[in-house]
């Protein structure tokens, strides 16, 4: 049930244990060498929290595995198969990335994979979903103390080079990979950002704006968490990216029309940038944020932290939105409190914040870009 929920309260949920139940993992394959073996990797921890080589398969014989693992009932998994690195996943027959495989689990069950192709055997060929949409500007190699070197890209919105006198509200994103090309995309899928802000343009539906992307680094969670180097990275944005972009381009520079967005680990550094610099940004669109995640290979809160230096209560426009598959059921948590302590201190639903919740969506940039029109209808409409 896709629902637009207008909070008044937040009734805090006792999860009772439920009990175990056994699923059965089948892999049939071609014949590997005696070095090679089989793992699954996935988001539960005893998938190995999605270390590559965290749960091997037992050799059943020159072509079949199997494993089998136990789960609280109820529970929603994703995962994928490896032979114990990233750079030997389990592809499509046609050599395409596949998505996460996801699994309802309420009973005893097998799940049966047949693999044909793996990573190592040849050339990956993209699965690419569309292209760009009209006009993005590249500045390679951006600099700053403390980070690694990224790109920062520029969408330009319709009408941007003929109406010379206009100023534009601007959006700063992370992870600009996956925005505007799936080309550049994890999986060859994208945002579509392009897509949806040039049509919601172009139908008057929201005020022309600027999109700008940063490119992530090898170094992603640290940039986008709550660390030194997330602080650094937040810096970067305010005293660098922010002055080239209003000194380069048209942009309206008041807190008012500047906001910031990203997902998942994204969504958390968008939250914090408009915390922890909110005279100059206004808005943050925060999509599966991980607010809060705790499992065998990283832990940490932010909720905990947001007072530290100021409990003074910030004007802001949040808009939260997350799925409930797979992953997006780990960060459910980190939104309940979130949104619990944002109540507590006064800040109103359907006003200051707003929480978009769909039960059925997964954790990817398909799910994000189904959504991403209504965070642009919210704080850009007309």
């Amino acid at each position: 049930m896709k629902l637009l929920v207008s909070l008044l309260f937040i009734v805090s949920t006792i999860f009772a244990q439920n009990k175990m139940v056994e699923v059965t993992f089948l892999v049939e394959t071609i014949a590997l060498p005696d070095s090679e073996k089989v793992y699954i990797a996935g988001g539960h921890k005893n998938l190995g929290s999605w270390k590559p080589n965290g749960v091997e398969f037992e050799k059943v014989n020159d072509t079949t595995w199997e494993k089998k693992i136990k789960f609280e009932a109820g529970k929603t998994i994703d995962f994928k198969f490896t032979k114990g690195s990233w750079g030997n996943e389990a592809l499509n027959d046609d050599l395409t990335l596949p998505q996460n495989s996801v699994l309802k689990i309420t009973t005893d069950t097998t799940f049966y994979a047949k693999i044909n192709k793996w990573r190592d055997q040849g050339i990956v060929t993209p699965s690419f979903s569309g292209q760009i949409t009209g006009t993005v500007k590249y500045h390679k190699n951006f600099s700053y103390i403390g980070l690694l070197d990224r790109d920062v890209l520029v969408w330009l919105p319709p009408g941007y080079e003929e109406n010379t006198e206009v100023k534009y509200p601007v959006l700063y994103m992370h992870d600009a990979q996956n925005l505007f090309d799936p080309k550049t995309s994890t999986l060859g899928i994208d945002w579509q950002i392009d897509e949806v802000a040039d049509s919601l343009i172009k139908a008057d539906l929201i005020e022309p704006i600027i999109i700008v992307g940063l490119n992530n680094s090898d170094t992603r969670y640290a940039d986008y968490s709550y660390t030194d180097t997330g602080y650094v990275y937040m810096n970067f944005i305010v005293n660098k990216v922010k002055p080239f972009i209003d000194e380069n381009y048209r942009t309206k520079t008041d807190r008012e029309s500047t906001a910031v967005g990203g997902s998942s680990m994204g969504g958390l550094i968008s939250f914090m940038i408009l915390w922890e610099h909110n005279d100059i940004f206004s808005k943050a669109i925060c999509m599966s944020p991980a607010y809060k995640v705790s499992n065998e290979r990283i832990s940490f809160n932010y909720i905990e932290r947001m007072f530290d230096k100021d409990s003074s209560k910030r004007n802001i426009k949040l808009y939260i939105d997350n799925g409930g598959v797979g992953i997006e059921e780990q960060i459910q948590p980190g939104i309940y409190e979130m949104i619990g302590v944002l109540l507590t201190e006064g800040y109103q639903p359907n006003k200051d914040f707003y929480w978009f919740f769909d039960t059925e969506a997964q954790h990817n940039e398909a799910a994000w870009a189904a959504r991403i029109h209504k965070p642009l209808q919210l704080f850009f409409g007309k």
